[in-house]
């Protein structure tokens, strides 16, 4: 949580420090009815104000802030991946406030924990994949989005459906009787938007030969490259760099996902929150950025990740039989029973 440093906890250090001084130059201690006392207090009222701006550190009210994140990695490399733009984060912080601001970075040991951190107020800010943070927007509605990373300056990147480079397989459509590997259960890309994707196409599970979720995008691809399925979806960088690897894959189909939020806690003062956001739109720096995998940030709201929420709370739509897509509400899926996957 943010951590202001009290300076009035000081300022009672340095009025008994100097009393304190003042009383032994007097004699010793100002008996009740003196002259000295009235004389004394007089005395150090005046002076207090200005020893006070030039005691080291007495009117600073240094400011420490928390950053959460999910491991997605190992927590060392979680700190390689973020610690960069959080330095960058705390110079830039100190120069707008005019005052020391610290970052301490909190790496929760799973998606849920993650999530729990930033609605109940344990840390302050966040960096959420899209469906985390419509999961916890559905559990938290104060919580709000500072910044949305940039790619190539859009809020967008996409996901991908393959299949084997040799395949026969050209559309879609071709897709029905075939064998189709998702991601990980909860992830945006690997489940959501893929299942939404082909839904709007004319398919739903019912359609499909057999699927499964393999949880990671590079175990899809593997698994459609080396034949044990006739196609999957995953993000289009992890595609990209399996066919640069030699893995025979080729895209139908593209489909669009936003790019990670950057969220505060509902409680945050605003102004903190204007000053994240002034900060973080200020990045520029390549190499903190290369670790993100982003190049910049851009500004963002809630709007951006409507149709995420609505691949989400209609999902169950993939799995019913028959030929009604009616949404209906009571069947949706409830976004509060547990965290989402980061892509």
């Amino acid at each position: 949580m943010t951590r202001y440093e009290n300076a009035s906890s000081r300022a009672e250090f340095t009025n008994f420090s100097f009393m304190r001084a003042i009383r032994w130059r007097s004699g010793g201690k100002a008996r009740a009815g003196s002259r000295t006392m009235p004389v004394t207090r007089k005395f150090a009222a005046c002076l207090l104000p200005a020893l006070i701006g030039i005691w080291p550190g007495a009117a600073a009210a240094d400011l420490t802030l928390s950053f959460g994140v999910y491991t997605s990695d190992k927590p060392s490399s979680m700190v390689t991946q973020f610690r960069p733009i959080l330095d960058l984060l705390e110079k830039s912080l100190t120069e707008i406030r005019g005052e020391p601001v610290k970052i301490r970075m909190h790496v929760a040991k799973s998606y849920q924990q993650g999530l729990d951190d930033l609605v109940s107020g344990k840390v302050d800010f966040s960096r959420f994949g899209p469906a985390s943070y419509v999961t916890a927007k559905e559990s938290d509605n104060s919580i709000e989005i500072l910044v949305i990373e940039s790619n190539k300056g859009s809020k967008v990147f996409n996901g991908v459906i393959a299949v084997g480079k040799g395949s026969a397989i050209k559309s879609i459509a071709d897709l029905r009787g075939k064998t189709f590997a998702f991601g990980d259960e909860e992830s945006t890309i690997g489940r959501y938007l893929a299942q939404l994707y082909l839904m709007r196409n004319g398919l739903r599970l019912a359609d499909l030969g057999s699927f499964d979720y393999l949880g990671r995008h590079d175990a899809v691809g593997a698994a459609v490259g080396g034949g044990r399925f006739d196609a999957g979806a995953l993000k289009e960088s992890t595609y990209k760099k399996q066919v640069q690897d030699g893995v025979p894959l080729r895209a139908i189909a593209t489909f669009p996902n936003v790019t990670k939020p950057w969220i505060a806690r509902g409680k945050l003062p605003a102004q903190i929150k204007g000053e994240l956001r002034r900060a973080l739109l200020a990045v520029t720096d390549k190499k903190a950025l290369h670790e993100l995998q982003a190049d910049g940030f851009v500004d963002g709201n809630d709007e951006d990740f409507a149709f995420i929420r609505e691949s989400m709370l209609n999902n169950y739509l993939f799995f019913r039989k028959g030929s009604d897509l009616t949404a209906d509400a009571s069947k949706r899926r409830p976004l509060r029973a547990k965290a989402t996957r980061d892509e």
